[in-house]
């Protein structure tokens, strides 16, 4: 961080609740990305009558998910740093040095994050031994994510 501060770290518990709002915004989106893509497939060449082309279906189809979530997620946090569910739960994604992630942090700590949960979970859960409270894709993409303070409430 550049000021001499550090900035708190938020609780798994908050960062749950962050992924769970988020997973409700980006599953529309990654199911209208598959209707659009199965019904041009569809219409383009005819249904999938045999396995080969069915596997091929299943392979792109996790392709477009990968690729719709990249995207959702990077749009928001090169944009502000943060996503709908992360403003909700007062989180924010900052680089090391405390400003918002570039398009390379943002691509790089989704990849990352798959492997995190790819090797059941443990880098999620690294957060609650780490002093530093960052999961394994922090430090693989050079960001953190830090806890902001509660907004005054304006008086009538």
């Amino acid at each position: 961080m550049t000021d001499s501060t550090p900035k708190p770290s938020p609780f798994l518990l908050r960062r749950l609740a962050a992924m769970v709002y988020d997973t409700l915004l980006v599953l529309p989106l990654i199911m209208a990305s598959v209707a659009l893509f199965m019904g041009a497939r569809t219409l383009l060449w005819g249904p999938a009558v045999d396995a080969t082309t069915a596997q091929l279906n299943a392979n792109i189809v996790r392709l477009v998910a990968l690729v719709c979530t990249t995207g959702f997620f990077c749009a928001f946090w090169v944009k502000s740093g943060q996503t709908l569910g992360m403003q909700a739960w007062r989180i924010k994604l900052v680089n090391f040095s405390g400003k918002t992630p570039n398009t390379r942090q943002g691509v790089m700590r989704c990849l990352a994050a798959v492997l995190s949960a790819a090797c059941l979970g443990l880098g999620y859960l690294w957060c609650l031994i780490d002093r530093n409270g960052r999961y394994w894709h922090d430090y693989l993409s050079g960001t953190e994510l830090i806890l902001l303070p509660k907004r005054g409430r304006k008086k009538k």
